[in-house]
């Protein structure tokens, strides 16, 4: 068996029993795009699609990471095994996630069934780290029973987490009535509960009543009514986080009651998901060849020199890519 092959299955049994340094080396495999990585995520898909997945986005500034915490912490109380990814912007200089969600949930980071795990989008548009998908399935897989997602807060382009949760919440805060307005076009679509967090503020009544308003103008196919849950994610004790795990919940049974929604769900989440995969895997194959050949290089000067226009450029890059 080749190294890689033998490797990779080593650590699959690792994750599929649960093992958190299995858990982690296998993301950061796939992180850095590892060639054992291929081989670990062809081990562990079939033992995927088990855990509920739950995805929280909006604005930056909401209290994402802090909802996120109590949300875990209600179903660590409910003894499930949680896991976190925790989608944060990239460092200019590492390329690392700036901010470390084990600092922020000191609690729960100790907790035995709970993992978590910082991931940097590494310029990656949408809200979502490029291996993020991977990631959740390497939880899913170790037999984690819920996996929230939270994103790192880029406004109405962060509709990337759409293909990766079962459920997703998006969070706003009061006082925002330009930031409700702005999230509409995109946001808006994917959410399956809404959150108010910082409940206590000024204005939580006027950002309920533009909430109510835009979700009346968007007709959803599986019939499902969005709910707006006010929470308090710093109070002590917390508020309104039993009510969003209750909320959470119910759009899972709704879901689970229209089996033909979620799988035509599924197969577009899917097909999104190959397209991906594909597009990137050709992408790096023919980045590499041309950088190994030198020919980008050339070109690239001569672009600059205005000897070449880049859509010549990417006309001769498709045709060396159809003949190989």
């Amino acid at each position: 068996m080749p190294d890689n092959e033998s490797v990779a299955a080593t650590l699959a049994e690792g994750i599929l029993a649960g093992r958190s340094r299995a858990i982690a080396r296998g993301i950061s495999l796939v992180e850095n795009d590892d060639p054992e990585a291929g081989s670990l995520l062809k081990l562990i898909f079939p033992r995927t699609g088990r855990a509920s997945v739950i995805g929280l986005t909006g604005a930056p500034g909401a209290g994402k990471s802090s909802l996120t915490d109590k949300l875990a912490q209600v179903y660590v109380d409910r003894q499930q095994r949680v896991g976190i990814v925790a989608v944060d912007p990239s460092s200019p200089f590492s390329g690392g996630a700036i901010l470390g969600d084990r600092i922020r949930m000191p609690k729960l980071a100790m907790h035995p069934n709970v993992f978590i795990r910082s991931m940097a989008t590494r310029g990656n548009l949408g809200g979502l780290a490029r291996a993020t998908t991977e990631a959740v399935m390497l939880l899913d897989a170790a037999g984690y029973d819920v996996v929230i997602v939270e994103t790192v807060g880029v406004g109405q382009d962060e509709v990337d987490i759409v293909k990766t949760a079962d459920a997703t919440v998006v969070v706003v805060v009061p006082g925002m009535g330009d930031d409700i307005q702005s999230i509409k076009a995109g946001i808006m679509e994917i959410g399956d509960v809404f959150v108010i967090n910082k409940a206590d503020r000024d204005g939580v009544e006027r950002t309920q009543m533009e909430l109510e308003a835009l979700l009346e103008l968007a007709a959803r196919s599986d019939g499902w009514q969005p709910p707006i849950v006010r929470t308090i994610a710093t109070a002590t004790p917390p508020v309104g986080v039993e009510e969003l795990a209750t909320a959470i919940a119910s759009y899972l049974e709704c879901v689970a009651r229209h089996p033909e929604t979620r799988a035509a769900r599924q197969r577009r989440i899917m097909e999104r998901r190959l397209l991906e995969l594909i597009r990137d895997r050709i992408l790096r194959q023919v980045w590499q060849r041309e950088l190994r050949d030198g020919w980008l290089e050339e070109a690239l000067e001569r672009i600059s020199n205005r000897e070449l226009d880049p859509y010549t450029l990417v006309d001769d890059i498709v045709q060396k890519a159809l003949r190989t």
